[in-house]
């Protein structure tokens, strides 16, 4: 039961940095019905400006761990919400009144461009981050004598997961942007009618989505301590696995598909093969989609003609 439960610890670790991943890919689907499959990218960079980050304070001196933490998350948003400002005035503004496949296939390029733009810039070798928070509490100690323990940088991944959930909820419902976003989502030449600046509300969505993918990138970082230029393309795809999985266009369900989705892989590794859980995980899905083809959480879409 013990061993059980760490498992249970870590899925839910792993499935808050899928879960922050996939809200960008929802956000974005929601508004402009357009699947970003460069989020993982945006992911990728956020970890590579974290350890930039980290590099510079280095050189400017000591600072306390905390301060240190929250002056790269900074620069770390700032810079993955460019990056996200830019994807999305140069390869998808252009086409939004176009055919579905247009955007489709010009975000498949940006995901090919970024990666090989971070292999150039930054090595295609292996980047380490040594660990910066140590230590963990013990949960308790079942009867084979296999302790239970969760670690302050597994509390510090959860617990922002939950903060950022909360403050983006509360945004998007009851914020003067979040209508927009919802009146943009709904209808765009209404919206437009109405006084809403859609070219303005879209690109706020894309920064908010890329700011995400920039926690959980740095949250990745801490955690697992090593990157490179392909990260994104597993993260992203997994991601977006977590959005359909539980409702695209949802952000509880993005959220619930992303733990669902860690919980799933962390208990298959444990007691079953570690080689297929990527397989067991598509297959899941695959299973929820043909019950409930709108996901968990979503909602069935109306066809606007």
């Amino acid at each position: 039961m013990g061993y059980f439960a760490q498992q249970l610890i870590n899925g839910l670790t792993l499935g808050s940095i899928y879960g922050l991943i996939a809200i960008g890919y929802t956000m974005v689907y929601g508004i402009v019905q357009l699947i970003n499959f460069a989020h993982g990218e945006i992911y990728m960079i956020g970890a590579f400006a974290s350890l930039i980050g980290f590099a510079l304070l280095g050189l400017a001196g000591p600072m306390p761990l905390a301060g240190s933490i929250l002056l790269v998350l900074v620069f770390t948003v700032a810079v993955t919400s460019a990056f996200g400002l830019a994807v999305e005035r140069v390869a998808y503004r252009r086409l939004r009144n176009s055919t579905r496949l247009a955007p489709l296939i010009s975000a498949i390029g940006v995901s090919i461009f970024l990666q090989n733009y971070v292999q150039i810039t930054q090595g295609a070798r292996i980047k380490t981050l040594p660990p910066l928070i140590s230590g963990a509490i013990s949960l308790g100690t079942d009867a084979s004598g296999f302790s239970v323990t969760l670690s302050y940088l597994q509390m510090m991944v959860i617990g922002v997961t939950v903060v950022l959930m909360g403050v983006f909820t509360f945004v998007i419902t009851r914020t003067d942007l979040g209508r927009s976003q919802r009146a943009t989502a709904q209808d765009r030449t209404m919206a437009k009618l109405l006084g809403i600046d859609v070219d303005r509300t879209i690109a706020i969505t894309f920064m908010m989505g890329a700011a995400l993918a920039a926690v959980a990138g740095l949250m990745a970082a801490l955690f697992y301590g090593v990157m490179d230029f392909t990260l994104g393309f597993l993260a992203g795809i997994k991601a977006f696995t977590a959005a359909v999985l539980g409702g695209i266009g949802s952000l509880p369900g993005a959220m619930l598909g992303g733990l669902l989705l860690g919980i799933i892989e962390s208990l298959w590794s444990a007691y079953l093969s570690a080689e297929y859980r990527d397989v067991a995980s598509f297959a899941i899905m695959i299973g929820v989609l043909v019950v409930r083809p709108s996901g968990l959480l979503g909602k069935r879409q109306v066809e606007k003609v």
